[in-house]
């Protein structure tokens, strides 16, 4: 154990020597508020296609869903064909629009201020409500990954998870401070190909030691002949309507997620949006497809059950690798909490000094007044996350799928409906920001019946639904101006 240790201890030291160097190199480009923020709206497709994807696939890519698929088996496919789907529609429905209305309108950065110019509304409501909503929810999406990076350091290093999570909570910090949206994308690259690379690897050792597909599907029937089976619950029973529709309805989340929707707003060219999307739902298919791999692997592999089936991941690694090897794997999860933790950290920090600040500030912020404010959000933004991690109980994909759909759902389909009806009005908008959060915060205190639904399903249509009602109620309101100009940006979709 001190040899796996030191091995992985190295390991995880070279892989953060790599990602500052990153960081330093992004900190001598990075000059304005609008460098760190969004890049100076630069990022080629590949860039932007797989850092969109790699800021989306938090620990819970490499801890939770191979954990579901270790305990649910082939049920968790649900999830991914959801989860490609959404992700295949954002791309092709809401990328390219969202980058030429987003900097036709006076090149905005945050989703709020999007919204709020988007319908030229003179009242602040709006962008706060939907401010509110981003800071809310990104807390529990933070937490989720620094309870991720918590368990890695505590399993791997035996470390207490108080100090695991602090650790994993300063590293981060360290480089998004510096670099801000440039070191974090261009990390998002190096990061995402060590996921892919980690996820080939465990099942494909697996499979060449079960020596062929019948002994690997043999081993995991042994256990339990339904984990096999896409439509079978693991105690035998049908899959229900609402199993189904509630794994799908992950897709629909896509829609409101700021860390994502950020980088469609910094691709380099509106052109280059057709070739992003295929390098970038490629590339999230190949993830999902084998970090359910990696669970079913557990399934074959390990023969007393695991307390905590996150963790099926590492144990895996540990068990097959060399300890330097095993290191090496084992930092991808760092990887991966690192891609995505930062990039919501922007978020929120852009969040607070773009659309928030500015209303409790009676002077405009300009220049390194904006820089210095970002940079301060992300600091306590990170603290705030790290409070709500110290739980060593909790589990990432719970705290990833409530955080998942109050973004979604509150979010999601304001912005999706403001790209393509011209009638949609603010007070539409925060119809549908306010209905859909509260949906899932009400909906997620429930169970039984139809509230065994995944609170995303109910809240993004009541959200739409609402959206439609505040809108037919005001759209006589609606300035003929802020429609003209609409439908004239709309011409270059």
């Amino acid at each position: 154990m001190p040899q796996f240790v030191s091995s992985t201890l190295l390991a995880f030291l070279i892989y953060l020597c790599i990602v500052l160097a990153i960081g330093f190199y992004a900190y001598l480009k990075t000059r304005t508020a609008g460098d760190f923020l969004l890049g100076g709206r630069q990022l080629g497709p590949s860039v932007s296609a797989i850092s969109a994807s790699a800021s989306d696939m938090s620990g819970w890519v490499l801890l939770g869903l191979p954990g579901y698929a270790y305990v649910a088996g082939l049920e968790a496919f649900w999830i991914s064909i959801g989860l490609v789907m959404g992700l295949a529609a954002n791309w092709f429905l809401v990328a390219k629009p969202l980058r030429i209305i987003s900097f036709q309108l006076q090149d905005t950065v945050t989703i709020p201020t999007y919204l709020q110019r988007r319908f030229a509304d003179p009242k602040p409501w709006l962008r706060v409500i939907s401010s509110m909503s981003i800071l809310l929810f990104f807390l529990f999406y933070v937490a989720a990954g620094l309870i991720a990076g918590g368990k890695l350091f505590t399993e791997v290093f035996g470390i207490d998870y108080e100090i695991a999570v602090v650790a994993s909570v300063a590293i981060i910090l360290v480089y998004t401070l510096f670099g801000g949206f440039l070191a974090v994308s261009w990390t998002d690259i190096f990061q995402g190909i060590l996921i892919l690379v980690a996820l080939l690897l465990v099942p494909m050792l697996i499979f060449y030691k079960a020596g062929s597909y019948e002994s690997f599907v043999d081993g995991i029937s042994d256990k339990n002949i339904y984990l096999l089976n896409i439509f079978i619950s693991t105690d035998g029973e049908q899959l229900s309507f609402i199993a189904i529709a509630s794994a799908m309805a992950w897709g629909l989340g896509y829609f409101g997620q700021p860390h994502i929707l950020a980088r469609f707003k910094a691709i380099e060219s509106p052109r280059h949006v057709r070739r992003a999307a295929f390098i970038g739902v490629l590339w999230a298919f190949s993830c999902y497809f084998l970090a359910i791999a990696v669970g079913l692997s557990g399934i074959f592999i390990i023969e007393q059950p695991l307390e905590d089936s996150e963790k099926v991941f590492i144990t895996l690694t540990k068990f097959m690798f060399d300890p330097l090897v095993a290191g090496a794997l084992l930092a991808t999860i760092l990887a991966a909490i690192m891609s995505t933790v930062d990039s919501q950290l922007l978020v929120c920090s852009a969040s607070l000094a773009e659309d928030l600040y500015p209303l409790i500030s009676d002077r405009e912020l300009v220049g390194d007044d904006r820089l210095k404010i970002a940079r301060i959000a992300v600091v306590v933004l990170a603290l705030m996350g790290t409070s709500i991690a110290m739980n060593p109980e909790s589990k990432v994909l719970d705290v990833v799928s409530y955080a998942w759909a109050g973004l979604g759902a509150s979010l999601g389909p304001a912005v999706l409906v403001s790209l393509y009806w011209s009638r949609m009005t603010s007070t539409g908008a925060i119809f549908g920001v306010v209905v859909g959060g509260l949906t899932v915060i009400i909906w997620s205190r429930l169970s039984g019946g139809i509230f065994d639904f995944y609170s995303l399903l109910p809240g993004f249509f009541l959200s739409l639904l609402a959206i439609g009602v505040g809108s037919a109620l005001t759209h006589r309101k609606l300035p003929t101006a802020v429609v003209d100009r609409y439908l004239e940006i709309r011409e270059e979709f």
